[in-house]
């Protein structure tokens, strides 16, 4: 009984996290798409400076929707009672990797193994 009260307190934890990440995440989405609608006429004269802003305010934009995405996915597997399993393998994914990126799918060795896949696509 006291394990399945220290997993239920550390799901609420855990969920709290996520659901705090995501107001953060959303916030400062919002702020940014605030800033790239004021700036919709650059002038190409102005400089670099401003484009480059703008691009890489867009690549932000995206890595934030991205990170929304997660966060849902992970509430959404909490809901079904499979947050903290990884996708790929399907073994717990560590608690400590959990305390560091709450909205993990992937167990350490599936997400290298992921992204040295997808290295390697690039490459080619």
């Amino acid at each position: 009984m006291q394990k399945e009260d220290a997993t239920n307190k550390t799901m609420t934890n855990e969920q709290a996290k996520l659901i705090e990440e995501r107001t953060i995440a959303e916030e400062e989405l919002n702020t940014l798409r605030e800033f790239m609608l004021a700036e919709v006429d650059i002038d190409p004269e102005e400089g670099d400076a401003e484009i480059f802003e703008r691009e890489k305010n867009a690549a932000l934009i995206a890595i934030l929707e991205r990170k929304l995405k997660d966060i849902d996915a992970a509430l959404t597997s909490m809901a079904k009672g499979k947050y903290g399993i990884c996708e790929r393998c399907g073994q717990p994914i560590p608690p400590e990797r959990l305390e560091v990126k709450p909205d993990a799918t992937l167990c350490l060795n599936c997400q290298r193994e992921v992204e040295r896949l997808s290295r390697r696509g690039r490459m080619n």
